[in-house]
């Protein structure tokens, strides 16, 4: 049983910058991808960023290419997604995804991932 939890939300003006962590406890030795998703007001869950086994690969949405990296620190079982020159459109909450899975497809799926955490909420204005 996984559970995770993320943090570091908050608000910042168009241009700045945020750091989120998800830090997962249990079975953590299982997980293969971690990812980030985002959902916006009246708007669908939709893929950020996923990393798979622990930064060896990763993979990011056209929209936040170069702007944002996902990172992970395997001592501390966390994730982090660093995110620069942010926009008023990457306001959202955002959530933190893992699956024990090795497949290579729909990475960005909100489908593929089991677990998820509570989310934490960012607004940039």
């Amino acid at each position: 049983h996984v559970q995770l939890v993320e943090s570091g939300g908050g608000s910042v003006q168009a241009g700045g910058s945020l750091r989120l962590s998800c830090v997962a406890s249990g079975s953590t030795s299982e997980l293969k991808f971690m990812a980030w998703f985002r959902q916006a007001p009246g708007k669908e869950r939709e893929g950020v960023a996923a990393s798979y086994i622990r930064g060896m690969s990763t993979v990011y949405a056209d929209s936040v290419e170069s702007r944002f990296t996902i990172s992970q620190d395997n001592a501390k079982n966390t994730v982090y997604l660093q995110m620069d020159n942010l926009r008023p459109e990457d306001t959202a909450m955002y959530y933190c995804a893992a699956d024990p899975s090795h497949e290579w497809t729909r990475i960005l799926s909100v489908k593929r991932y089991p677990i998820w955490g509570q989310g934490t909420q960012v607004t940039v204005s």
